[in-house]
């Protein structure tokens, strides 16, 4: 007689539970970036503006069509975005030294000075909302954002 053999679920299938703990994962960080976002250095700059300045600060110039891609927008909207920052005195244009069709984009001091000041403002809050979780809370956040960094760079 032979033998039916049934064979385990494979473990890393998502489960309901899994669904449903994705489901409150991203609900909490979509609230959480919100919250975070909400502690700006300028409050005229919008969430895109600000993405740019970011992006010049850690990665240094960039050209329009770079700069549209890397925030998945179009290049009419990013040229927009990048007039209006320009306007400000946030970032610089400028030709590139070796082809004379490309412009090179990049942050202004002032505009770095303004990036560091939301990210400080950011990091204040968040570290003073954590001062109110017990030890243990905090030990599993600082476990989490590791998790969190590990799943994002897939």
């Amino acid at each position: 007689m032979a033998h039916e053999t049934t064979t385990p679920a494979d473990e890393n299938t998502p489960t309901e539970e899994d669904a449903a703990t994705a489901r409150d994962l991203r609900m909490a960080t979509f609230r959480l970036g919100r919250r975070l976002r909400s502690e700006r250095a300028l409050d005229s700059m919008s969430d895109g503006q600000f993405a740019v300045l970011y992006t010049l600060k850690a990665s240094g110039p960039h050209t329009l069509g770079e700069l549209a891609d890397h925030e998945r927008v179009t290049a009419p909207s990013m040229n927009r975005t990048v007039n209006c920052l320009e306007e400000s005195g946030w970032i610089t244009r400028t030709p590139d030294e070796t082809d004379r069709r490309k412009v090179n984009i990049e942050i202004t001091d002032d505009g770095r000075s303004l990036v560091t000041e939301a990210l400080q403002r950011r990091d204040r809050w968040l570290a003073s909302a954590m001062g109110e979780l017990t030890a243990r809370q905090r030990k599993t956040l600082a476990h989490a954002a590791a998790i969190m960094s590990e799943v994002a760079a897939r």
